[in-house]
């Protein structure tokens, strides 16, 4: 059976310290503090509501010879996005809208910038951007929830 972590553990063993915004307000990651960046990308910014990923691609999401990307990390990169745009410990993907507008391949590097939208309930909508070297090659919206503890500590079956 696997270790459980509470939000407090997660916050105080796995916080990821974030560089500083263009505001200049330092603001450390709340959510997703284990997620693997090498699959799933790197902060470069994050705010009130924002979040920029630097997505580099390797040797791991290839599908080809010619070094396709799988497209299931890409979203892995757009979702990580999301969740820290959000950043709440116990934030939730519901349902993902994407469009994938390009292909990309081996060492490509992709820019996500995820915005947040309404800040005051549990349900947001976070509408994500992914470019290539300046060009739109993914767009999204994703709708999350914010929960009062850990999904996994939810105990669904009692109603």
């Amino acid at each position: 059976m696997a270790e459980e972590l509470d939000n407090d553990q997660l916050e105080d063993e796995g916080s990821t310290s974030t560089p500083p915004s263009s505001s200049n307000e330092h603001i450390d990651l709340k959510t997703h503090n284990l997620i693997n960046q090498s699959l799933c990308g790197t902060i470069e910014e994050l705010s009130d509501g924002y979040a920029k990923v630097r997505f580099i691609t390797t040797d791991e999401m290839v599908v080809d010879k010619k070094g396709l990307i799988h497209a299931g990390f890409i979203f892995c990169g757009a979702n990580f996005a999301a969740m820290a745009a959000v950043n709440k410990p116990s934030v939730v993907l519901a349902v993902a809208r994407c469009n994938f507008l390009a292909a990309i391949a081996l060492e490509d590097e992709v820019i996500f910038e995820a915005h947040s939208q309404q800040a005051t309930s549990r349900k947001r909508t976070v509408s994500v951007v992914g470019t290539l070297n300046g060009l739109k090659i993914f767009e999204a919206d994703f709708s999350v929830v914010v929960l009062d503890k850990h999904v996994l500590n939810l105990n669904l079956t009692d109603r």
